[in-house]
């Protein structure tokens, strides 16, 4: 006899609740075998099963990570870092060293402006003890020489004697005072100190007012001296320039103004912010060659005399004298 469709259905359900059964058995049995094999796994399995776990994972993240280039020293995207520094790290280092900087500015400027309250505009801090002036010449030259008949070998001696004798113009002169002669114009207490004058016309045949040339169209040169400036020198006595020319017969000059002469009156000088227009006191002295004296070199020797100021010192050359050479073809 065949069987009804309600029994086939109950005998499918029963079927399967069996097999159920089974595998749930059976997947028991599977967790009780490794629990086993846990419990005979050993602590030094365990140990090494886990480094080679760290091992594995370390291998798998370092293939994740992307390789870093040249690039990245400059600009990392990453971690927005430009040149090592994130922009935070970069403003707060800025701003230490413009407070750092700064600082040390503020310091120098007052230790500048210290000093300064410390100076004097006129005189110098520190000055020399030997106050012993020395003399220049002018042309400015060791050695002058020329060839009186071509007027372009000695246009520059002639043209820097011009520009010397500028401010020694009689218009000029006349806006100074008229001093002492043979007296200090002292004026410590003056806040303007006034310029006695030297006026161009008293140098006469080397003024370069009556022989645009100084001579040196007649081989008969006319050379210019003058005394360097010392803050507050006084020299005694009678100061004049005094010229031998080093050979065995004497050479012939004549100095202007006649007694060569340097005044008292332009003494002292109180330097060149206080005593702004002051001019020194000049000698010429104009070598009178002969025409034995042509084509042959004269060495001359000019040097301070009748005071106490030295001339003598073999250590400096220049302290109270000059040396010149001169040379004229005919």
């Amino acid at each position: 006899m065949s069987s009804s469709p309600q029994e086939q259905n109950r005998e499918q359900k029963e079927e399967q609740k069996e097999e159920q059964k089974e595998e749930h058995k059976e997947e028991q049995k599977g967790d009780l075998k490794e629990e086993e094999v846990k419990k005979d796994v050993k602590p030094e399995d365990k140990q090494n099963q886990n480094e080679e776990r760290k091992t594995e994972k370390w291998e798998e993240n370092k293939k994740e990570e992307p390789k870093e280039s040249w690039k990245d020293c400059i600009y990392n995207p990453r971690t927005g870092e430009f040149m090592g520094r994130t922009a935070s790290s970069w403003g707060l280092i800025l701003l230490f060293y413009l407070v750092f900087y700064g600082f040390l500015a503020g310091m120098f400027c007052l230790t500048m402006w210290v000093m300064l309250q410390t100076l004097d505009d006129n005189v110098p801090r520190y000055q020399d003890r030997v106050a012993n002036p020395g003399l220049v010449i002018r042309p400015h030259a060791a050695e002058i020489s020329f060839n009186r008949s071509d007027p372009t070998n000695y246009n520059q001696y002639v043209q820097n004697l011009h520009d010397l004798l500028q401010r020694y113009n009689d218009s000029i002169q006349e806006r100074n005072d008229l001093c002492m002669v043979g007296e200090y114009t002292e004026q410590d207490n003056e806040p303007i100190k006034k310029v006695c004058q030297f006026k161009r016309s008293m140098l006469r045949q080397c003024s370069g007012l009556h022989d645009s040339s100084f001579g040196f169209a007649e081989g008969k040169p006319c050379i210019i001296i003058k005394m360097n400036r010392v803050i507050g020198l006084k020299p005694q006595g009678d100061p004049y320039i005094n010229c031998t020319a080093k050979r065995a017969s004497p050479l012939q000059m004549q100095y202007y103004p006649s007694e060569a002469r340097l005044d008292k009156m332009f003494f002292p000088y109180y330097g060149k912010k206080a005593h702004a227009d002051y001019v020194q006191p000049l000698v010429a002295v104009q070598l009178l060659l002969s025409r034995e004296d042509l084509n042959v070199e004269q060495t001359v020797e000019c040097k301070l005399e009748g005071t106490n100021l030295r001339n003598d010192d073999d250590r400096d050359k220049f302290m109270g004298r000059v040396v010149f050479r001169v040379k004229v073809a005919e």
